[in-house]
């Protein structure tokens, strides 16, 4: 296994998904700041405390970060189909199981690192107009919601990255179904009900982005742990497929 996360690691950096998703990440930031100048009641936006780091979590949850993390998930599983070499692979032979197993750890550690990529961008920019007013808590605090976005956005998305797969119809879908998926959050934050069962929203519940009760996040919890399960079926189902396409 940790040779096949080795070559997954060293596969992405020839991969130009990332640089498009540091990219995204940068604009992101740029985009929310730029936002942020607007004034309400004779104050900037970005001139209350924490108030980037708030703000750029949700935009880039509901309009950007999952359908990358939702890109780059499906072009790892679908890149060996597309370029013609999992015959090859097929001949050392290898473990499709444990080599897609791989491929989705990466993922979900690719995903953590954007989020916090971009935490890191907002904290320095909250560190330069709010040094004083930053609390250790508070800091900590806001690390604790991006890790945990990191985490669950992509056990969110988790099954579009494996129908994706499934379909073998090409790694952009998935950018597209990925994107409608996280904005159509946007509705279910309106509804109590819809926020604590809606994956994207259920990861807001659980990061403390949304106050929730324990009742609230125990059922957000288990929302995402269906989505993980429904997509190592969908997976599963994808293994068994291309071995009976080899026999």
């Amino acid at each position: 296994m940790k040779q096949l996360l080795w070559a997954e690691r060293k596969k992405l950096h020839h991969s130009k998904i990332v640089w498009i998703a540091a990219f995204s990440v940068i604009m992101t930031a740029i985009i929310v700041f730029a936002q942020g100048q607007f004034t309400f009641n004779g104050l900037r936006y970005v001139d209350g405390a924490g108030w980037f780091m708030t703000a750029t979590q949700s935009l880039a949850t509901f309009y950007v970060l999952p359908a990358i993390v939702a890109l780059l998930g499906s072009y790892m599983i679908c890149r060996e189909e597309q370029e013609d070499t999992m015959k090859s692979l097929r001949l050392v032979p290898i473990d499709e199981a444990k080599l897609t197993v791989a491929k989705m750890i990466v993922a979900m550690i690719f995903s953590v690192l954007i989020y916090l990529m971009l935490f890191m961008i907002t904290f320095v920019a909250e560190a330069v107009m709010h040094f004083r007013m930053l609390s250790v808590q508070m800091v900590f605090g806001f690390l604790y919601t991006y890790f945990v976005n990191g985490v669950g956005i992509f056990l969110a998305i988790s099954p579009i990255i494996a129908l994706v797969a499934r379909m073998k119809r090409g790694y952009w879908l998935a950018l597209v179904f990925a994107e409608i998926y996280s904005f159509a959050a946007l509705f279910a934050s309106m509804s109590e009900t819809l926020k604590t069962v809606y994956p994207i929203t259920a990861v807001f519940q659980l990061s403390g982005y949304y106050e929730a009760t324990i009742g609230n996040k125990v059922v957000s919890l288990v929302i995402l742990i269906v989505c993980m399960a429904l997509a190592a079926l969908i997976l599963t189902g994808l293994t068994h497929s291309n071995k009976r396409y080899i026999h």
